[in-house]
């Protein structure tokens, strides 16, 4: 048997040593990324851990009692005292101002009563009885006309002719709702030197005593129907 030639030994050789080569370089291809992995996992749990402790401060920061001590109370005379400046605050209200308003009547301030079905007129702090369907000769439920607005005929308002002076505005309570009045109604009152001012019973009321505490009763009067009444 020959002996193998240098060539072949070193074909040899260089196959061997190619070969092993290849497996560091693949070992070593591994363990870069193996090492890179870690790397990766280890920076995720730090920034997560870094997230949760800085919400967990943030919560306690929050939640931290806040101090509500203000000091001393101040002694200053230039406070704004809030009830000093309710001009109305001592001023009476008029004797004829609503306290109540009933389905039949209305109850006053200075205890008188109106009932059985009737109005009442408040003018120049006189209050009267009022039954204004009674001046036509109407039922109290035909004040409403076809065309749905309030209408009674002008000796209805035979007081507000009387009187002198004559007050700057009527309030009219119409019961529940309110309707429109007929421009003869209208023009009437608005003949006497007299503005109107439509409403439902219980805000009217509310109104007059409002403007007649402010203005004064020769200043405002009110017409008033009680709340029964609703129309046809």
């Amino acid at each position: 048997m020959r002996a193998p030639s240098v060539q072949l030994l070193r074909v040899l050789r260089a196959a061997d040593y190619a070969q092993s080569s290849c497996t560091v370089q693949r070992q070593a291809s591994s363990y870069s990324q193996n090492a890179a992995r870690s790397v990766r996992t280890d920076l995720s749990q730090t920034i997560r851990k870094a997230r949760f402790s800085s919400s967990a401060t943030l919560c306690d920061t929050e939640t931290a009692a806040k101090p509500t001590d203000r000091g001393p109370a101040s002694k200053e005379d230039t406070q704004t005292d809030f009830g000093s400046m309710d001009v109305l605050g001592n001023t009476p209200p008029p004797t004829t101002s609503i306290d109540a308003c009933l389905t039949d009547g209305f109850h006053l301030d200075n205890g008188l009563k109106i009932g059985g079905g009737s109005g009442c007129l408040l003018v120049a702090g006189e209050a009267f009885a009022w039954r204004p369907w009674e001046a036509s000769g109407s039922k109290k439920g035909q004040m409403i006309n076809a065309k749905g607005q309030w209408t009674v005929e002008k000796e209805a308002w035979g007081i507000l002719d009387l009187v002198w002076p004559k007050p700057d505005m009527l309030i009219l309570g119409l019961g529940t709702s309110t309707y429109p009045i007929s421009p003869d109604t209208r023009k009437y009152i608005n003949s006497l030197g007299i503005k109107v001012d439509i409403q439902d019973t219980r805000n009217a009321a509310a109104q007059f005593n409002l403007l007649a505490t402010e203005r004064g009763v020769g200043s405002i009067a009110a017409a008033l129907i009680p709340i029964g009444f609703k129309g046809r």
